[in-house]
């Protein structure tokens, strides 16, 4: 038999979640980001439950071919571009954009022999002030003109750029950074794109031509001081696994490795089956919120590779097979990443092979 744990992913939520950024941005096209598999919940199930979405957005041509692989036909993105000319010929056939940010990728694709009969279509990525990846704006009219140059480019470039603090709401970088941007875009032909999950939800500055949420679509807040639902989503993954033991201890013993929690009083301690080798967080502290039989109980002691030990002082009635969610609906991972001195991003993507993946539909 397996083991109790497993993901359950609600496509449904999904799908209203993309209808929520249509609601944010009702002029835009939507770029769903669906990079690292998906944020964890599973790259090709993502995609084909969003297939209302534009296109998509992804890190690597491995994650863009196995979209194709599939029959996924809308737009793809390659969002960090490419860094071999060897690449070039199948980003043409699978007829993939490319992001372009840097002066290797711009040489690159001055020196290479393009087809011209499929030409190539690109995104310049501006640097407006998250000093990652981009071009200075200065540069633009010499990007410019050396892309057109080439007959395999298409001839109307995207404008891209990326926000770095939309995420904190009363924070005026990303005011100015809408000004560069307007100010080094206004006079060119071509769509433009800004927003990520914050943007769309709190920035309508920044909506322009398209918008690229990750992290909303999953059913996460970006945002430190609010929920997801009080942002109008709804979680998609939900982690679940079972009490797999029930012990009774003494006042004073210790709980786990190292003996870091000790019982204030005889009580009952669960043993529910998920550890950091399914993708908990090992630094989640005692006091972390589990459900059980959708109550809370505490975290206690330290999380181990298979298993986490739960207070259940509280469930008088609680037995051995008894269901446990770890994060998900009833349970926000917000709130277990903050625990856990993290981000919900690192939760969800971290999820690993071993958890078993159930799909919902409500």
């Amino acid at each position: 038999m397996s083991r109790a744990a497993f993901a359950e992913i609600n496509l449904s939520a999904l799908r209203l979640n993309l209808q929520r950024v249509r609601q944010c941005a009702p002029s835009a096209r939507v770029l769903a980001v669906v990079k690292a598999n998906g944020y964890g919940h599973g790259i090709l199930r993502v995609a084909r439950a969003l297939d209302g979405a534009d296109a998509f957005g992804v890190t690597s041509i491995d994650e863009a071919l196995e979209l194709r692989s599939a029959g996924i036909s809308q737009r793809i993105v390659l969002l960090e571009g490419v860094f071999d000319a060897s690449e070039l010929p199948l980003v043409q056939q699978e007829q993939l954009d490319i992001v372009v940010h840097h002066e290797t990728q711009l040489q690159l694709l001055q020196h290479a022999t393009l087809d011209v009969t499929q030409r190539l279509r690109v995104w310049v990525k501006l640097d407006t002030g998250m000093h990652r990846l981009g071009f200075a704006p200065a540069q633009l009219p010499d990007v410019l003109r050396r892309l057109g140059a080439s007959a395999g480019i298409a001839p109307e470039v995207t404008f891209i750029t990326h926000l770095a603090s939309a995420d904190e709401r009363g924070n005026n970088v990303t005011a100015q950074q809408v000004a560069r941007f307007e100010e080094f875009t206004r006079a060119q032909h071509g769509a433009r794109s800004m927003a990520n999950s914050a943007g769309t939800l709190a920035w309508p500055s920044t909506h322009y031509d398209w918008v690229r949420p990750g992290l909303m679509l999953y059913g996460i807040s970006p945002f430190a001081d609010s929920s997801a639902a009080q942002e109008g989503l709804l979680p998609v993954m939900t982690i679940k696994s079972r009490l797999i033991a029930i012990n009774r201890f003494k006042q004073g013993d210790a709980i786990g490795y190292g003996g870091s929690w000790t019982c204030p009083q005889d009580m009952s301690v669960g043993v529910v089956a998920f550890g950091y080798g399914d993708g908990y967080p090992r630094h989640a502290v005692s006091g972390t919120p589990v459900l059980v039989n959708g109550q809370r109980v505490a975290l206690i002691g330290r999380v181990s590779m298979d298993m986490i030990t739960v207070d259940l002082r509280s469930q008088a009635q609680v037995q051995v097979g008894d269901l446990a969610v770890l994060w998900g609906q009833g349970l926000p991972v917000e709130e277990v990443a903050r625990a856990a001195a993290t981000i919900p991003y690192e939760l969800v993507c971290g999820i690993t092979q071993r958890v078993r993946v159930t799909e919902v539909e409500d």
